[in-house]
């Protein structure tokens, strides 16, 4: 399937908040599609600043343009640029957001790092709608309703269920080629806007074809057993 109908599929079985984007990671900076465009503020005391405040904000970009972005960018957030490969877990301990989540206890330094994060450092990752790509891929997240991740786990028999930090289902996907989904963030949801009616999931670009797929046959099945439930249930009214 091309991304365009793919898109269309996704949308079609489970309604996601915004448009899916589509993630690529590239080994050296690609000619197009042109670089995100934002200035940077002035760099924190430990140095970070970058185009937007954290990572997950390309999301959000993602859904309405194209866009290619460098580490540089994605600096601000130290969680998210070790996520995504750019910075080792022991850079990412000497920044100062770091530390803060750390002394507040939100999360552990164990905790932080068994984290997975994309296995290669890339040059520069691009993100769009993927109604917009001429080619697959490597990861496509989605923004859902607990019911749009109902369908993806009845698609998905292997769907991990994640926690905090929120961006590092993208490196589920990419690494382990399996679909992930997470219950979100404190540090995501204020910097992105998720309302507490949403939750993300990263399926990996290769195995598009074959979840939209099992996502047909899914909603289908859903579909029958929620006018099977509705009907019974109206023995007790």
């Amino acid at each position: 399937m091309k991304p365009s109908e793919i898109s269309e599929a996704l949308n079609r079985y489970l309604h996601p908040v915004t448009k899916p984007v589509a993630i690529t990671f590239h080994s050296s900076v690609p000619s197009s599609p042109p670089a995100h465009g934002r200035g940077k503020p002035e760099p924190t005391e430990d140095g970070r600043t970058g185009t937007v405040s954290a990572g997950c904000v390309f999301w959000v970009d993602g859904a309405v343009n194209s866009f290619t972005t460098t580490p540089a960018d994605h600096r601000n957030c130290s969680v998210g640029s070790y996520t995504h490969g750019m910075i080792s877990a022991e850079a990412a301990a000497t920044s100062a957001d770091i530390a803060t989540v750390l002394e507040v206890g939100w999360i552990t330094p164990q905790q932080f790092g068994d984290v997975p994060a994309i296995a290669t450092s890339p040059a520069a990752v691009t993100y769009g709608p993927l109604s917009e790509q001429t080619q697959i891929p490597d990861v496509v997240l989605l923004r859902l309703s607990p019911h749009g991740v109902m369908l993806v786990g009845d698609a998905c028999p292997g769907l991990r269920i994640e926690g905090k930090p929120q961006c590092h289902i993208v490196a589920i996907a990419h690494n382990d080629q399996r679909p992930a989904a997470s219950v979100g963030c404190a540090l995501s949801r204020a910097r992105t806007g998720m309302t507490v009616n949403e939750m993300t999931v990263a399926l990996p670009g290769p195995q598009l074809d074959s979840i939209v797929a099992a996502l047909d046959c899914a909603h289908m099945a859903a579909d029958s057993v929620a006018k099977y439930a509705a009907s019974d249930a109206q023995r007790f009214q």
